[in-house]
């Protein structure tokens, strides 16, 4: 299974990173004193963010070398 993140391009990458991110603060700030939420979309979000960010300094990191 090979991982989406690496057939996409640096702006897509970008992108989504920048989408995720929205989606995390609109997570956070949007619901507040809801609790019928599901409090592991913001877990997902966060570690999707991490994936992309990884992704992003793996690139970087290569073509340095």
């Amino acid at each position: 299974m090979a991982n989406p993140l690496k057939t996409q391009e640096v702006g897509e990458l970008q992108k989504t990173l920048a989408d995720k991110r929205e989606a995390l603060r609109s997570f956070r700030f949007g619901g507040a004193g809801s609790r019928s939420r599901n409090v592991r979309e913001g877990r997902n979000l966060r570690k999707e963010i991490a994936q992309i960010l990884t992704e992003l300094r793996e690139r970087e990191l290569s073509n340095t070398k």
